[in-house]
């Protein structure tokens, strides 16, 4: 495939490949051996949505490889003063190897990548956080060594991570349960490919309203905040909604007695998790949070140089 815009672009066989070929680029930052075979090459980085994780794991990522990353946000590229994104996309092809971006609405992503002579990467979009979900499958395989059958519960509100998750879930056939309130569920076009996927995979997707059932005999916990970026004047109103769901010392007695806990950062101590939990010994966000930066890595390598192991 070109492009990675959609976890719905992956499949089985693909993340299995981006999981060990995460493990040999790890490896070998672990053992300090340099590998640096994207001599010469450049990545624009379009962010216009700002970024810590992203951004630092991407800009680190291709330099490790021995490429250069340019970065680009709104106040220092001409989509800032609205030139049309098929525009930038038909132009940065002539200078660059590679284009990812973090953005609004998936149809910008769509459209770069539509217009793009080279990969277009979604770093992120309010429908999607695909290069975030390949980071976690990794991880837990990293502490499970298999992935189907396990539980993932993912309490919160049903945004851009759970659309993902629910696509990888499938793939790996996990059993993925969301508990969202009412009105707050992931997108059902989500759900319902989602299900179809998991005829073949044996994958159980269910999507409940009861943080309980979720988390019940669950291997992972996962969640995230319950105001996104964009949705600031809504964070009061949502906090009386969410707070049944916060991630808690009486919500996880119901998971497994080694179940691990798991957010994207950044994290709203208090809200969606108490200090208790995320700071717990079951957690393993900050294991998360590097595991960008070796999966995105192997994603750059498998879409512009289609290495595979």
């Amino acid at each position: 495939m070109k492009d990675f815009i959609s976890m719905v672009d992956a499949d089985r066989l693909f993340i299995e490949n981006i999981i060990s070929l995460s493990s040999f680029l790890k490896e070998k930052q672990k053992k300090g051996e340099l590998y640096r075979p994207l001599d010469g090459f450049t990545a624009a980085l379009i962010f216009e949505k700002p970024s810590t994780r992203t951004r630092v794991s991407f800009e680190v990522g291709v330099y490790q490889l021995g490429g250069h990353g340019i970065y680009m946000d709104n106040r220092s590229s001409q989509l800032g003063r609205g030139e049309p994104i098929k525009d930038t996309a038909r132009v940065l092809s002539r200078y660059v190897n590679l284009i990812v971006i973090r953005t609004f609405g998936q149809e910008r992503v769509e459209e770069l990548a539509k217009y793009s002579d080279v990969p277009v990467i979604n770093a992120l979009t309010d429908e999607e956080h695909p290069c975030q979900v390949l980071a976690d499958i990794f991880t837990i395989w990293e502490y499970k060594r298999n992935l189907k059958g396990l539980k993932v519960a993912y309490v919160g509100d049903g945004n851009n991570m759970c659309n993902s998750w629910l696509i990888g879930a499938a793939y790996t056939g996990m059993k993925f349960y969301a508990a969202t309130p009412k009105g707050f569920e992931p997108l059902i076009e989500y759900v319902e490919k989602a299900k179809e996927i998991a005829k073949d995979t044996g994958a159980e997707i269910v999507i409940t309203n009861n943080p309980i059932e979720a988390v019940k005999e669950a291997d992972v916990i996962y969640t995230d905040v319950w105001a996104s970026m964009g949705q600031e004047d809504e964070a009061e109103k949502r906090k009386e909604i969410f707070m049944p769901y916060q991630v808690n010392r009486e919500l996880v007695k119901h998971a497994k007695s080694d179940f691990l806990f798991m957010h994207c950062l950044p994290a709203h101590r208090g809200e969606e998790v108490t200090d208790e939990i995320i700071e717990s010994d079951r957690s393993i966000v900050w294991d998360q949070a590097e595991n960008r930066l070796h999966t995105q890595k192997a994603l750059i390598l498998k879409l512009v140089r289609k290495v595979n192991l």
